[in-house]
């Protein structure tokens, strides 16, 4: 199983904005690629950080639903309609394998 974990850094004053497109794409997702998508905040640390989690069976099925999703322009409809919420170069992602 391959846990993957997006952290994206809001700019302030964006939050709600930003996590109304936190939520946005994670059913997007779900209704078009069947992935079910957590969004998370964070509890200590820096509060302006949205982050999503989701798994997959393998790496092979990551590719697959990540190969569709940047091919597909509702995707990045909605991704860049919310560019102005988030900090550029800010966004880090993790990938984990469970054991």
């Amino acid at each position: 199983m391959i846990a993957f974990v997006r952290v994206a850094c809001v700019k302030p004053g964006k939050q709600g904005a930003a996590m109304a497109f936190a939520k946005e794409i994670s059913v997007f997702l779900k209704g078009s690629y069947h992935l079910d998508m957590e969004v998370l905040r964070p509890v200590g640390g820096n509060p302006q950080r949205i982050a999503w989690s989701t798994r997959y069976a393998d790496m092979a099925a990551m590719e697959t639903i990540t190969t569709k999703m940047l091919a597909d322009p509702k995707y990045w409809e909605l991704v860049n309609g919310a560019s102005e919420c988030f900090i550029g170069g800010a966004t880090r992602d993790a990938i984990w394998q469970t054991t």
